[in-house]
């Protein structure tokens, strides 16, 4: 029988439980596949530190040789697995789950320079192969294989992230880092190297069982450690990074989380001035409003888009933005290949704040301009019809607008929220934000009301 892959094969990476949903022979078929589909001579592949990631990334590694040459970087974050992309010039997988808990595996794929690949850049076509040489046997290998070479990126990783920002005058800071016992452990010494800062580890051992908390900053229950040892140890802020170690959170000297969006309106500006302030800066439909305001304040254009990082990226690639950001501290950078770094960020917080004398409380308070409810899931029977008695509700108010690029999004003078729909679950998510705590709380309460009936 031809493997099922529709449970694993998801809209922008493969992702099930392993040996359950996938396993090693399945491995070795994606490699095969991904060979086929790119038609590249070689490819580059690296691994988190899941209990299952050295099998199934060495798996995929044959089945790829089989049909061309494979670089294999070992362990690495997913942004490290993009540098190698990028400075290659090859293909790429990285063989990783991000904050998932331990029993799952995933692939991220890559063509060269780091572009995606999605269901509609080549991720379906692979998994067609993949059933169908499940049923038939693979095609025979080509009749020279390639070879499988070894090659260590972590410095030159460390070298590119340092030189895509002036940290010249960092002043000596205290910062706790929680890499969650993921990839963070792995990059952050060699990236930190050199700058003046009194690094506090926590949870530094690669551990792909996690032991400590799930490797899932987005939860604020995963940030209570790092708030706690941040102000203990009187530090100047915390950086938390998920399981593979692409998004970065941050929190001030006083433990509390520092949104998102304020560290994407901070780098922002940050990339504007060192691109002699012009450029367009990427930025979802959810992230705050005072990301464009900042943007352009700093002479910048923004470009609003959907949720997910398929529409950032293909966003900046058309406009040739310099800058991208998401409320799920997705960080994008034109100058890492349009590819997604939370270790980029990270240094331009570091920057930021060592370049000033003051606490990043201060610093990103001018950024932090509007009170936000977060992200809110309410299991619903009928998406649609909830969408539609929003709709009702607010159309043809004169002080409202409304439009529909991702969900539905009801826009006034002080205030906005957006509900959208999950792809994978019978879930609405909404987010609002307004200009004070109070109208906020109200504009939430409202649309809950009606999501909720």
């Amino acid at each position: 029988m031809a493997a099922d892959l529709s449970q694993i094969v998801k809209a922008y990476d493969v992702r099930g439980v392993v040996p359950d949903q996938w396993d090693e022979s399945l491995a070795e078929l994606f490699g095969a596949a991904f060979v086929e589909l790119t038609g590249a001579s070689a490819v580059v592949v690296g691994h988190d530190m899941r209990p299952s990631s050295p099998g199934l990334s060495g798996a995929f590694a044959r089945g790829a040789a089989a049909r061309g040459a494979v670089t294999e970087i070992g362990l690495c974050s997913t942004d490290q697995l993009y540098y190698a992309s990028g400075a290659l010039d090859l293909p790429g997988a990285m063989f990783t789950a991000s904050h998932n808990p331990a029993r799952y595996n995933g692939i991220k794929l890559c063509r060269a320079g780091a572009a995606p690949v999605g269901q509609d850049t080549g991720l379906a076509e692979i998994r067609a192969l993949v059933e169908r040489w499940s049923e038939t046997g693979a095609p025979e290998p080509a009749a020279r294989p390639g070879t499988v070479t070894r090659r260590d990126t972590l410095a030159d990783y460390a070298a590119h992230l340092r030189s895509l920002v002036d940290l010249t005058a960092v002043r000596p800071l205290k910062v706790v880092v929680d890499a969650g016992n993921g990839m963070g452990g792995h990059t952050v010494p060699s990236v930190f190297a050199g700058l003046p800062l009194d690094l506090v580890p926590m949870y530094f051992e690669l551990d792909g069982t996690f032991p400590n908390h799930e490797a899932n900053p987005l939860d604020p229950a995963n940030l209570v450690d790092l708030q706690k040892r941040v102000r203990e140890e009187g530090a100047d802020l915390g950086l938390a990074f998920d399981g593979d170690a692409d998004r970065c959170f941050v929190v001030d000297q006083n433990g509390d989380p520092v949104s998102p969006s304020a560290v994407t309106a901070l780098v922002a500006a940050r990339e504007l001035a060192r691109n002699g302030g012009t450029g367009t800066v990427i930025h979802n439909l959810i992230t705050s409003r005072s990301v464009p305001e900042v943007v352009r304040e700093n002479g910048g254009t923004p470009a609003r888009t959907r949720v997910g990082h398929s529409f950032i990226k293909a966003e900046m690639a058309r406009t040739g933005a310099i800058f991208g950001g998401e409320h799920s501290a997705h960080y994008y950078f034109r100058d890492f290949w349009n590819a997604d770094t939370g270790m980029l960020a990270a240094l331009h917080v570091l920057a930021a704040l060592g370049g000033q004398p003051g606490t990043l409380s201060a610093l990103v308070a001018q950024y932090d301009r509007y009170a936000g409810s977060g992200e809110i899931n309410s299991t619903v029977a009928d998406q649609a019809d909830r969408i539609a008695a929003i709709r009702a509700a607010y159309e043809g108010r004169e002080d409202v607008t409304l439009d529909d690029l991702d969900g539905l999004t009801v826009s006034s003078a002080d205030w906005w929220f957006n509900v959208r729909p999950s792809n994978t679950e019978p879930l609405l998510r909404l987010n609002a934000e307004a200009r004070d705590e109070a109208t906020m709380t109200k504009i939430r309460d409202e649309a809950l009301a009606i999501i909720r009936a």
